[in-house]
């Protein structure tokens, strides 16, 4: 404890330096008193070394509050001793930072989401073979794998290509009565253009339990739209063919921008088409050892980035991943 007593008393970091060198440096005291333990009687180096270990980790953890306190203490005294600085004066013009559009569409999807009971879950980007295909009934001899070529690594894993790679995982883990939501970057290995881009934002979501019907779905899917948009939204479902729902539907949602009327947005229909979803196949379920005859539920995907472009009329997909702070700021929010 005198050890802790001296660096109490420390008032500059030129002392703080010196008595990190005597104390916790390789040649200091401490770490001589480790390697002497070797000189003493067998049945006391265990006891002699636990309480040398415990004096260090406390002098070192004094050791970096003592040098964050002088540090903090010498920009105060810096600040104070300058005639042009007034540090009580506010911030007058100091530009404010802005969160990215995809950023801001996925707190608020979840926001929303969340409010109904559903879990949020921040899945991986690295994922298994298994995950991202078979899990969700894309056997290795199926088609779909040719539509979504992506990046593999020298281990066997790859980079998801759909966020429902994280299906399994969930159900597995928080089955089989879930709701949950996972939004995250998926890639692609593709060419880039004004409309395509090899890293992109989905939001996945479903729900499992018992006696859920298409009904929930259409009920929730409405909820997060409407919520999103901050207006009523219709939505209508349309056969479709997905692998890891059956049946399957795509969905689309009456234009936000023209109500329905028709614009250059929604091609002039009325309905823009917002994503797939259906009734999570039976496959699906049972690969995450779920009873497919007493639960059923469905499951849901969104791009976030076709989202986001249309929300704020954005004309080239590779302006979001760009960095650049005029674009950024030009988009209202």
């Amino acid at each position: 404890m005198d050890i802790l007593n001296e660096l109490a008393k420390i008032k500059d970091e030129n002392a703080l330096t010196a008595f990190h060198k005597k104390y916790l440096s390789k040649t200091g005291e401490l770490t001589a008193q480790l390697q002497n333990l070797k000189n003493l009687p067998a049945d006391q180096r265990a006891t002699e070394g636990n309480r040398i270990n415990e004096l260090k980790r406390n002098v070192e953890r004094e050791f970096f509050r003592k040098q964050t306190a002088l540090r903090e203490q010498a920009i105060n005294d810096q600040l104070r001793a300058d005639p042009l600085v007034d540090i009580t004066i506010p911030a007058i013009n100091v530009p404010q930072g802005s969160l990215h559009p995809i950023t801001y569409l996925i707190r608020r999807v979840t926001e929303i989401c969340r409010s109904m009971g559903f879990l949020v879950v921040d899945g991986n980007e690295v994922v298994t073979e298994y995950e991202n295909f078979d899990a969700v009934n894309v056997p290795a001899d199926h088609p779909a794998r040719d539509m979504q070529d992506t990046f593999w690594l020298t281990n066997g894993k790859l980079l998801k290509t759909q966020t429902s790679a994280m299906q399994n995982e969930i159900l597995r883990k928080h089955g089989p009565v879930v709701s949950a939501i996972f939004p995250g970057r998926c890639y692609r290995n593709e060419a880039t253009d004004a409309s395509h881009e090899f890293a992109f934002f989905q939001c996945e979501g479903m729900m499992v339990g018992e006696n859920i019907s298409i009904a929930n779905l259409i009920y929730v899917m409405k909820k997060i739209l409407s919520g999103v948009y901050g207006k009523d939204i219709d939505v209508r479902l349309r056969p479709g063919y997905f692998p890891f729902v059956e049946p399957g539907f795509e969905l689309d949602a009456s234009c936000p921008f023209c109500e329905g009327k028709g614009c250059s947005v929604c091609k002039h229909s009325g309905w823009i088409e917002f994503c797939g979803c259906g009734m999570i196949h039976q496959n699906v379920l049972r690969q995450a050892n779920v009873d497919p005859e007493r639960y059923q539920g469905f499951a849901f995907g969104f791009g976030l980035t076709r989202m986001a472009m249309m929300q704020y009329a954005i004309s080239d997909i590779r302006l979001l991943n760009s960095g650049n702070l005029e674009f950024l700021r030009g988009i209202k929010r």
